[in-house]
């Protein structure tokens, strides 16, 4: 995915070439799902956070899961949020222990992410002092979270804390988002700016 992403760049835009490596993504992506749910739909793959248990899926329920997987790529690259408010929610559905659902929708949501600091570095447009700071920020915060939460639940007896905090920043998320959007809309009705979709193809790879 990352290769044809890059190779994208290099494509005029809305050229044939242009065309042919962004639409190669979706067989690509849609191969790798069918032969994981295959796998977990014949019980030959399984849950690692329930351990021996045997668990097949039925496909009406890898039909849901594989919509919301699509749906927190979607929400990730359209909206800039993290895709783990709806992945994290999706694996405690799952029945996956909440500290297992934290982490696994956080190492999920590493690779797309990954695939995008990667390519603006490729493309020498990877401000490598501003990333620094924030990856400094977000590993010291990390720490400090993940040291305060394990004290919590060790003195409070309830693993369900994390699912507390998970709503309560997709609550944070929606109100701030919905102000941001509310507010640059007013400001462009008063400047009476174009609040329409642009020609994709105006613009150079």
């Amino acid at each position: 995915m990352l290769f044809f992403s890059y190779l994208q760049n290099y494509a005029p835009t809305c050229s044939t070439w242009y065309w042919v490596l962004n639409f190669l993504q979706i067989p690509v992506s849609v191969g790798v799902t069918m032969y994981e749910a295959l796998g977990l739909m014949n019980g030959k793959r399984v849950l690692s956070s329930k351990g021996n248990e045997q668990t097949t899926l039925k496909f009406h329920q890898l039909c849901i899961y594989c919509f919301f997987g699509v749906t927190a790529g979607l929400v990730g690259g359209l909206l800039g949020l993290g895709g783990g408010f709806i992945m994290g929610p999706l694996f405690l559905e799952l029945g996956i222990p909440p500290q297992v659902s934290s982490a696994t929708a956080t190492f999920a949501m590493m690779f797309s992410a990954s695939m995008s600091v990667v390519e603006y570095y490729l493309l020498n447009r990877f401000p490598v002092p501003y990333a620094a700071y924030f990856v400094a920020v977000a590993f010291v915060a990390a720490i400090i979270g993940q040291h305060v939460v394990r004290r919590l639940i060790s003195w409070l007896g309830r693993a369900s804390l994390i699912i507390f905090i998970l709503a309560f920043m997709i609550f944070i998320s929606a109100i701030s988002l919905g102000g941001v959007g509310i507010s640059n809309m007013i400001h462009k009705m008063e400047q009476h700016e174009y609040m329409g979709f642009e020609n994709l193809c105006k613009y150079d790879a």
